[in-house]
Parts: structure tokens; C-alpha cells; sequence
């Protein structure tokens, strides 16, 4: 599968340090009651996004039109739901099948991220662990030659990462879809070529994704399709969606076709086998819609119960990025600005943030005959979803360029943190000890670091001289909390406001650890 999903990279790293996750078999002890997540504060944020879904329609039209895309069809998922789906061309040129949101197309590397959903559920249900070496499970591995005298043995989140030394295999893998479990088998008993020692880079494995189904199926005890359909296909109401292509309607199937002498020619569909999932999954846009919306659900971290096949944890966990894949110095945004953006790879999830601080997770496929991606932004609550039936069609430049639409027109903001109660609390202390500090070492709310890393005088002697130039306090600004014990707040004067910074300490109840002032302009 072509990855897709990442932007051009100008540069490639070393993995991150791989942490050991936690066992997930058990629930935590307690949790804080008092807790607030954060929430979106526009509560009309659906109705000003309709605006840009004739924009949006435009940008998909024009992307298939320009590179010849036989057929597409797109979708616009925010809080949960589809809002917005539609298709072009078709998807049998033959026949003039229109593609629509229920056409089902070959969704390629887009299937790498259920085959991770399905590891992690196996993990929350204690049959695996992350960092068992990937021979418990497969054991023709376990007379696999490494690179060098000192590698680690792989493991299962090596292969998750795309970190297990394995050589990027496009577009050998592709060609792989159809082979039979002996077929793979004799594919790592006879020997697997190494391009580095595992856990110190990233490179791109559908290999290691077949080996993930595989162990799927070794512990599940039922072919890997078969899992991920019982476990989380079905449970979310994805009936349409199908591994094997001769299953599916022939109304609803995409064919799959390259350009080529200015003119679409048909490619040959694969039947699933043992790399499925690598990129097998055949599925809609209206079906998917629904997968997208099980990942944009699991944030934030809240307090309410658990309702989906998989923890929302571990989904947040699906989405973080585990190895660093790239470095684009020169990317641009949806206007053509340079925007530098960082990417890494979680599990079976591309993970990449741009020069903006914005978030963004998702993964592109391409296989003989088609392409397609999914794209999200968690702090936001959309996602996108694209398909094309053409050879390796590219889809996350229009895509990103959705996305960024999305966000302007809309006027999306990411969800606001409520004032946790300490922070609140300790701002309400603090304002009364200002300007004068008086009884500020026995007040009980600063750390016992606080005095001793700066004098009550020096800072004394900061706030009154700030206060100078402020002139009279008019109003004392609300806190803005960059978490739950952090935040900062600004006190406007008649001539200069000042801003204020604290963060608390570890402690029950937290205490005013570091306290900033600086002066800033009205």
C-alpha cells in the first residue's frame, strides 16, 4: 500500500523511544468526579459549515477531474454523524454504475488501523501484550536472522509501528493481497530480508501488517476477517463492508482502473488472503463514516461510560504517534503558505501536526487499481473521508485542503477546557496577596520550592513595579487553563495589562509551584 498519509517528507528520523503502554486489563482504582472535559463552545458550528459544502464538492470534483479519476466519492463526518457525502464519475465505465457514499470500494492501507483496533482489543482483553516478541505468536520468527548481533527481538508493537527492521515494501505487498496463510508462512520460514535492526526506524511494512493478522488469528482462534468483522464491524453497524470482492453486489462494486494512453483501463481485483489486513477492506463511504466517528467519539477523555467494541483509550492510544516519520519543512497549507509539519505513526494511524499546532490523524491506500484516505482532526471533531478507483489515486492533498476549508469557513474552534476547581481556587487566592505579598508565606498555597527559588521581596518588587506602569487594576481577566493544573489569566490596568502564568504542583491539593508576570500591551 502507498503511504499516502503522510506529506512529502524532506527528511527522515530515527523511531521515537517506543514506551511500554500499560496492560489495559484492568480498570483504574478511581477516577476524579469533579472532572469537566473540554467542549465546543459555538453550538452552531454544523449550520456555518454547510457553507463550505459546495466548496468542498468543487475541490473533490475538480481533483478527479484533473487527474482522471474514473470515479469518487467523498464524505464530511463532524460530531459524530455524516453530514455530507457525495460521489462523481462511476464505478464501472463499462456500464455507467454512478459512484456513490454506497459504492464499496477496495479501501487498501485504510485497513491497517482496524487490524490494529483488533490487536488492542485482544490486549484489553489480556490474550496478548504489545511487547511479547511477535515469535509467540508466529513461530516460524523465531529463526529469523536479524541485521545484527544486538537487535531486539520484534514485537507485536514493532510490527504495529512499522519499526520491526522489515524493508518498505512498495509495491512488492501489493502485489501479495491474495496469498494463503502457507503462502506467508513459508514467506518467513525461508527468511526475511532486513533493512534495519528494529525499534530505531520507521519504515513502511505491509509485511508486518500480515503478520498482525496472522497473530490475530492465532490468538482469536478464528481467521482475522472473521474477528474484526464479529468484533468491530458489526457491532458499529458496518454490514455492508466485505473482505472478499466476490461477496459484494455488483451494483455497489467499484472496479478498479489505471490511466493510461489517455484512456481507463481495468485492473484485475485481487481475492483476500492472508495480507488482507495490510489492505483487503472493501467498504463505503456511509459504512466508514461510522468508523470515523467511533475515532472522533473517543475524545476527550471524559467520565461517561464506555459504549463502543474498543476503550476509548485505547483508540486515543491508536492515535498517537509512536515513531517519527518525517520532517516537511517546506509544506504548504490549503492557501499555498510555507507551513511547516512534523509526522509520525501510531498504530495503523498516521499522526501529523503542522506549523499551526493543529492536529491531524488518518491513513491513505493504494492499491492496482484504486486509492483513498481518511483524515480527522480530534481537536475538532471532523473528519473526511475519500475514494477513487484509479490506480494509486492520490487523495491527501484535497483532503488537507478539505480539511483547512472546514476550519476557515466554519470558524471551527477546538473544544475549550472548563477551570478546573484548584485552579480556580488558587487563582482567587492569588489576586488578594497582589501587589503587596502581605502574609504570602503563610497563606498555605504556594510549594515549598516557591520562596526559596525567588525572595518574597524580589517578588514583591516585581508586581509593584508592574503595577506602575499598569496603573489602576480595572478588571481582573477570566483564567484560561491550558489543563488542569495550568493556566494563565490577565489583569488589564488603565495604562498596560499584565499577564499572569502559574502552574501547580503533583500535590493533594496542588499548590503554586511557578508564578510569571509579564507586561503586555493593551
Amino acid at each position: 500500500m502507498k503511504p499516502f498519509f503522510t506529506l512529502f517528507f524532506l527528511l527522515s528520523y530515527a523511531a521515537f523511544a517506543q514506551p511500554v503502554a500499560p496492560s489495559r486489563t484492568t480498570a483504574p482504582v478511581g477516577h476524579v468526579t469533579t472532572y469537566q472535559p473540554p467542549v465546543f463552545s459555538d453550538a452552531d458550528r454544523l449550520k456555518k459549515l454547510e457553507a463550505a459544502f459546495p466548496i468542498v464538492e468543487k475541490l473533490y470534483r475538480e481533483r478527479a477531474e484533473k487527474f482522471h479519476y474514473p470515479g469518487l466519492a467523498f464524505g464530511i463526518v463532524v460530531d459524530g454523524k455524516l453530514v455530507y457525502s457525495g460521489g462523481f464519475g462511476y464505478t464501472n465505465v463499462a456500464k455507467k454504475t454512478a459512484a456513490t457514499p454506497r459504492s464499496l470500494f477496495r479501501i487498501a492501507s485504510m485497513t491497517k488501523s482496524l487490524t490494529s483496533m483488533a490487536i488492542l482489543k485482544l490486549r484489553d482483553e489480556g490474550k496478548l501484550r504489545l511487547d511479547d516478541p511477535a515469535e509467540q505468536y508466529i513461530p516460524e520468527l523465531k529463526n529469523h536472522k536479524y541485521l545484527t548481533a544486538d537487535a531486539p527481538r520484534i514485537t507485536v508493537r514493532n510490527l504495529m509501528t512499522h519499526s520491526a527492521g522489515f524493508p518498505e515494501d512498495n509495491p512488492w505487498g501489493d502485489r501479495q493481497l491474495a496469498d494463503s496463510d502457507a503462502d506467508l508462512l513459508a514467506l518467513i520460514k525461508n527468511g526475511i530480508s532486513n533493512a534495519n535492526a528494529p525499534s530505531i526506524a520507521y519504515e513502511y511494512s505491509n509485511l508486518g501488517f500480515a503478520m498482525l493478522g496472522r497473530i490475530i488469528t492465532v490468538v482469536s482462534g478464528k481467521p482475522y476477517q472473521q474477528y474484526i468483522t464479529e468484533s468491530i464491524l458489526k457491532p458499529l453497524g458496518m454490514n455492508d463492508t466485505q473482505w472478499e470482492y466476490t461477496r459484494v453486489p455488483a451494483e455497489q462494486l467499484a472496479l478498479g482502473y489505471r490511466w493510461e494512453n489517455d484512456q481507463w483501463k481495468e485492473e484485475p481485483l485481487l481475492h483476500d488472503g492472508s495480507y488482507g489486513a495490510m489492505g483487503g477492506l472493501i467498504t463505503s463511504i456511509e459504512d466508514f463514516s461510522k468508523y470515523v466517528a467511533v475515532h472522533l467519539a473517543a475524545w476527550p477523555p471524559r467520565n461517561d461510560p464506555e459504549s463502543q467494541p474498543v476503550k476509548r483509550s485505547s483508540i486515543r492510544e491508536m492515535q498517537q504517534p509512536w515513531t517519527f516519520s518525517g520532517l516537511a519543512l517546506q509544506a504548504k497549507n490549503a492557501a499555498g503558505q510555507i507551513c511547516p509539519a512534523t509526522s509520525g505513526y501510531g498504530y495503523g494511524l498516521g499522526w501529523s501536526q503542522n506549523c499551526a499546532g493543529r492536529v491531524s490523524v488518518g491513513h491513505s491506500g493504494g492499491l492496482p487499481g484504486f486509492g483513498s484516505q481518511w483524515r480527522m482532526m480530534p481537536d475538532y471533531g471532523i473528519g473526511v473521508i475519500a475514494y477513487g478507483n484509479l490506480t494509486y489515486a492520490g487523495l491527501g492533498s484535497v483532503n488537507t485542503a478539505v480539511l483547512d476549508t472546514l476550519v476557515a469557513i466554519g470558524k471551527l474552534q477546538p473544544r475549550q477546557l472548563p477551570v478546573s476547581t484548584i485552579l480556580a481556587q488558587r487563582k482567587a487566592e492569588l489576586v488578594k496577596l497582589l501587589p503587596n505579598w502581605t502574609n504570602a508565606e503563610r497563606s498555605g498555597i504556594f510549594a515549598e520550592n516557591f520562596f526559596p527559588d525567588k525572595s518574597v521581596e524580589i517578588r514583591r518588587k516585581t508586581v509593584q513595579d508592574l503595577y506602575a506602569k499598569a496603573g489602576k487594576i480595572q478588571r481582573v481577566g477570566e483564567l484560561i487553563p491550558e489543563n488542569q493544573l495550568r493556566g494563565h489569566f490577565v489583569m488589564e490596568g488603565e495604562n498596560a495589562n499584565i499577564d499572569v502564568f502559574f502552574t501547580l504542583t503533583p500535590e493533594n491539593p496542588a499548590l503554586i509551584q511557578q508564578l510569571d508576570f509579564r507586561e503586555v500591551s493593551k
